[in-house]
């Protein structure tokens, strides 16, 4: 079976940082392209980041360009997001997914509020 955790989130303020984590299990991951995506309330869920089964490549949405930075450890079949300047609008549950989409985990949750 097919099980993506995420973990890591919590409440912060305008400006601070978060590293969310993804441990990811019951396919090969290591030859998985990954990817973050989020989605608040009322609004649809979008992608985030994207990053290459090796790790040698990293797409962001513009919204988070210069602040997050996806990465992965293929050693310890986990995916990574480290999020710093957080600002209100990233509120949102963050999941974890491949690029072919398995069965979405339960995600974790991100609160950034002043």
């Amino acid at each position: 079976q097919v099980q993506l955790v995420e973990s890591g989130g919590g409440s912060v303020q305008p400006g601070g940082s978060l590293r969310l984590s993804c441990a990811a299990s019951g396919f090969t991951f290591s030859t998985s392209g990954m990817r973050w995506y989020r989605q608040a309330p009322g609004k649809q869920r979008e992608l985030v980041a994207t990053i290459t089964s090796t790790g040698g490549t990293a797409t962001y949405a513009d919204s988070v360009k210069g602040r997050f930075t996806i990465s992965r450890d293929n050693a310890k079949n986990t995916l990574y997001l480290q999020m710093n300047s957080l600002k209100l609008e990233d509120t949102a549950m963050y999941y974890c997914n491949a690029i072919i989409r398995y069965p979405w985990g339960q995600g974790t949750q991100v609160t950034v509020s002043a």
